[in-house]
């Protein structure tokens, strides 16, 4: 709610941590004085841009004094970011922990060349079924996908797995990653906006069950493990249409990725199809063919003999007299008498 954290800035504060758009409203109503501010952190650019926060994040910037110190950090330097960095930023020095595409020699990779949605289910449920996945954070291309694949393997693995995706209220989000941390759950399912900034240890094997488009999203997804010195396993579901995701992403590791083409025999094949793996069919509208000209008539033509009828003023107060021969009128309604 606006209004108990408009009071808290009036009572005046030292640190203000908050969403781009909320700090805006708040700067434009005049419950924030932008000018007073020395500190500018910025957390996640990247994928506050891809968001589409661009926008307040100019806004914002342009509302602040311009002797200040910036703090940016972000999982990936993409154009986007570098191209506002340039904007607003003077001569900022560049701090990596790595440079971009660095892989991590503590992590071993592998890929499956899976063709469908059913399919990643079985071989799924085959590698979770062995204790060495000990701790599993499986990444998903949409809330959707998270919330169908939960449904098919919570059954075979019970008070072991967990959802989170934005459709979760912040409580039930808190409690599944609370229980991941402290190994009540082994298997947690999480799209990547949520899992951004999740910080969980001893990850045992990051499972990429989409997929993602931006290599820079795979390696921030295979990053989650193999932390502190830790070893980690990355593994990836990919479907034949997706090699090129693999190509980008080894194209910017510089290193080749093990791509397993058979999958274990234990691990079903299914030709079952979701609905949005299923090619949209396109029935194509056949046209009538136009008459050649000239077989086609004039546009006015003379009627049949049938519908050749004039149209003739008829008088009843004539017919009436030749037939009666006299004029036959009502008489006034027995009503109407007097």
């Amino acid at each position: 709610n606006i209004k108990p954290q408009q009071e808290i800035l009036s009572e005046g504060i030292d640190l203000v941590i908050a969403t781009p758009g909320r700090l805006l409203d708040f700067a434009l109503n005049g419950s924030l004085h932008t000018k007073a501010i020395n500190k500018l952190v910025i957390d996640e650019m990247d994928e506050m841009l891809d968001l589409g926060f661009r926008p307040q994040l100019s806004r914002i910037l342009d509302l602040l004094p311009q002797k200040r110190q910036n703090l940016l950090f972000s999982a990936t330097i993409t154009e986007e970011v570098e191209k506002l960095i340039a904007e607003f930023f003077n001569e900022p020095k560049k701090i990596e922990a790595a440079p971009s595409g660095t892989p991590l020699e503590q992590i071993s990779q592998t890929c499956f060349l899976v063709p469908n949605f059913y399919t990643k289910v079985n071989l799924l449920v085959h590698l979770l079924e062995d204790d060495a996945y000990s701790k599993v954070l499986v990444f998903v291309a949409s809330k959707q996908i998270a919330d169908d694949l939960y449904t098919e393997i919570k059954n075979k693995f019970p008070e072991q797995i967990a959802v989170i995706h934005s459709n979760k209220s912040q409580n039930n989000r808190f409690e599944s990653v609370k229980k991941f941390q402290s190994n009540q759950n082994r298997i947690l399912i999480a799209t990547d906006i949520v899992a951004r900034g999740l910080d969980v240890a001893e990850v045992s094997h990051v499972v990429n069950f989409d997929m993602p488009e931006l290599p820079e999203t795979y390696i921030h997804r295979m990053g989650r493990t193999g932390r502190v010195d830790k070893t980690g396993i990355s593994i990836g579901f990919v479907r034949p249409s997706e090699m090129n995701f693999v190509e980008e992403i080894e194209s910017l590791m510089q290193i080749k990725i093990g791509l397993q083409d058979t999958l274990p025999e234990k691990v079903e094949v299914t030709d079952v199809l979701r609905e949005d793996e299923m090619l949209k069919v396109k029935i194509p509208v056949k046209r009538l063919k136009e008459p050649k000209k000239e077989n086609v008539g004039a546009a006015f033509h003379e009627k049949s003999a049938k519908n050749q009828k004039v149209n003739v003023r008829r008088s009843h107060l004539k017919e009436k007299i030749e037939k009666y021969g006299k004029p036959i009128r009502r008489g006034a309604k027995k009503g109407n008498k007097k």
